[in-house]
């Protein structure tokens, strides 16, 4: 898959989810607009979206963790395809496994969605001061607004958990999340800013 649209269409046949074109296309411009260079991504499915992560500049550097073998090599091969590999450092593995030491200006969290909470909790510590972690499908094509009339136990279950994860940030103390309604629904999470008085 030497191309994007290769990509997109191997991703529509084979039922991969991948980022919605409106998300990805705010996740770029966040990207562009606040100089971010050093990601961490949790879960790359085929490396899509680490790719246009990347593509965004090319002084961008992203550690991307998929736990799919079979994913993770096609993740691999689109990486290498497009000369991405100077800038996209790719994981096998379970995220909630793989200790990273390496601080980021953005972590990505496109993962399980029903580890989402334990995905902030264990690698908010890898964060700049500044950060940001922004995750996806938090809408989960607008199942969460309805959870009721849903049929499937499993699914009501997942969808229960999204929105456990949604009520996690609102009531964050130590964090300040907005919620964006782009692609499947987005979360943008900074710290809040400490109010140190110092003495004088």
């Amino acid at each position: 898959m030497g191309s994007l649209e290769a990509i997109e269409k191997y991703a529509k046949e084979n039922n991969i989810p991948i980022m919605q074109q409106d998300g990805i296309v705010f996740l770029e411009k966040y990207i562009k607009d606040n100089n971010i260079k050093k990601v961490l991504e949790i879960g790359s499915a085929i490396g899509y979206s680490a790719i246009k992560m990347a593509l965004v500049s090319n002084d961008i550097e992203i550690t991307t963790i998929e736990r799919d073998k079979t994913r993770y090599e096609i993740a691999v091969k689109n990486i290498k395809d497009l000369g991405l590999n100077n800038q996209i450092n790719i994981i096998l593995g379970d995220a909630l496994e793989i200790e990273i030491k390496d601080k980021y200006d953005l972590i990505f969290i496109d993962a399980a969605k029903a580890q989402n909470i334990k995905f902030f909790e264990k690698f908010k510590k890898n964060l700049n001061e500044n950060g940001t972690i922004i995750t996806d499908n938090l809408d989960f094509h607008g199942l969460t607004s309805d959870v009721e009339s849903i049929k499937s136990k499993n699914l009501k279950a997942l969808v229960k958990k999204i929105n456990n994860y949604k009520d996690f940030l609102k009531s964050n103390q130590e964090f300040q999340t907005k919620f964006i309604k782009t692609g499947d629904g987005i979360s943008l999470s900074k710290k809040n800013v400490k109010n140190d008085e110092n003495m004088i």
